[in-house]
């Protein structure tokens, strides 16, 4: 496959209507949030490619691959990255969603990013010329990166990371004037922890804390079932918790049992993810001031899986962990997955993770050209080391070569996309104004 014809983008005569395509998915949802996940996905056609990851899967798949096979992220949006604190207490960039994760052509995960970039820059009203830039340095680092992993040991390129830290010193290298900004940012995303969480979240009911209540996005329990129903599904809660226990490393296990479960909330979250069944667990250890919040949250099927075949894991929670701890330069200790017949007897893969550890995202709209220039080549080199420490760095860096050629041909796709991104937006937009979406 030729480098040039990674530009290429043309719908196929037998394209899938983009909206049928998301009301399928939804089938699996739950029903009394499919209206929010409509709300929130159409603002704008930045919002709207946030959560349309299973249209473009589709269009991926249509089109022909370089066969170079990695472990995608699956849905590599620039809101997909971000920092957040490791088990050792640094503070990290990394990607940070892997509901999608699959294997699949390394093309799609950069198609995808540059993508995200471009509309973006549309987004903030950016000129062309200035947009060029940034599509072109989401290739460029990519593979600048992806060459410089070829040289590197196996153990040099598992042991890469972004620091943020080294990621401030860049900053102040490009856009001076923004290093005090996103210090401040990194100092706040180190207070939201635990304790920030039990602070938000959280407040005393008949004496004992209890998860605060706060509709659609957090509803306790105790607010979202009457009173059997609401006994019968925190025992549920409870036992797929025994179950996550039993699952871990003795260390984990053991730490684990210094908590008691003492709430649990329905939560929403993200964009496309709005639906899939989500709970927020809140856990106390030795007194009120040492929590634990663990989210469980729904894994379905990749939206790749219908082009690059099934997953090799029985537990799409599992393939989703198994996913994130191959291509993170670090993970949560928490992670971990269940199966679980729900209360309806639907049986259901979830994933646990903790709810905040040191998160830090991205202000898109506070961006400029320079720093979301800037943005696009910690992207870039991000990708590029997932994709070198699961797939072949040296076939990749030899097929993306030493020209523009690659960087070239992902701009040019980025441009095009855009373009379908905008007209999917507007048809499925007036849809909804119909009341027929």
């Amino acid at each position: 496959m030729p480098r040039a014809a990674l530009g290429v983008w043309a719908p196929a005569p037998d394209r899938a209507d983009p909206a049928a395509q998301l009301r399928d998915q939804e089938l699996t949802r739950v029903p009394g949030l499919i209206a929010l996940r409509h709300e929130r996905m159409l603002p704008s056609p930045f919002v709207f490619y946030r959560g349309a990851a299973v249209i473009m899967a589709a269009d991926l798949g249509a089109a022909p691959s370089t066969g170079l096979w990695v472990q995608l992220c699956g849905d590599a949006h620039l809101s997909n990255f971000g920092g957040f604190g490791t088990p050792e207490r640094s503070l990290v960039f990394d990607l940070n969603d892997f509901d999608e994760t699959a294997r699949g052509p390394f093309e799609w995960d950069v198609k995808r990013l540059a993508a995200s970039f471009e509309i973006a820059g549309r987004s903030l009203s950016l000129s062309d010329s200035k947009r060029a830039a940034v599509r072109l340095r989401v290739g460029q680092a990519y593979r600048e990166a992806m060459t410089e992993f070829a040289g590197m040991t196996n153990l040099g390129t598992w042991y890469s990371r972004l620091d943020v830290a080294s990621v401030l010193d860049q900053l102040r290298a490009v856009a001076p004037k923004r290093v005090a900004g996103a210090t401040r940012a990194t100092d706040r995303a180190r207070s939201k922890d635990n304790l920030k969480a039990l602070r938000k979240l959280t407040e005393v009911v008949d004496g004992e804390l209890r998860l605060r209540n706060d509709p659609p996005v957090l509803v306790p329990v105790r607010d979202l079932a009457p009173g059997r129903e609401r006994e019968e599904l925190l025992a549920w809660l409870r036992e797929q918790i025994r179950k996550f226990h039993a699952s871990l490393p003795d260390e984990r296990a053991l730490l684990l049992s210094r908590y008691r479960l003492v709430d649990a909330a329905r939560k929403v979250v993200g964009v496309g993810s709005v639906g899939t069944r989500c709970w927020v667990l809140l856990f106390l250890g030795r007194d009120d001031d040492d929590p634990l919040f663990l989210q469980v949250k729904e894994a379905q099927a990749s939206v790749l899986e219908s082009v690059a075949g099934p997953s090799v894991y029985p537990n799409h929670g599992q393939r989703v962990v198994q996913g994130q701890r191959l291509v993170q330069a670090a993970s949560d200790i928490w992670l971990g997955w269940v199966r679980a017949a729900g209360l309806d007897g639907v049986e259901r893969d979830f994933y646990v993770r903790q709810l905040w550890d040191w998160k830090l995202s991205v202000d898109v709209d506070a961006m400029d050209a320079t720093t979301l220039g800037f943005y696009a080549q910690m992207c870039g080199w991000t990708l590029a080391r997932a994709h070198a420490v699961s797939g072949d760095s040296v076939a990749i860096a030899s097929y993306l070569g030493t020209s523009r050629r690659f960087e070239t041909a992902i701009a040019e796709f980025s441009v095009a996309y855009a373009d379908q991104n905008e007209r999917d937006y507007e048809r499925i937009r007036a849809q909804a104004v119909q009341g027929e979406f």
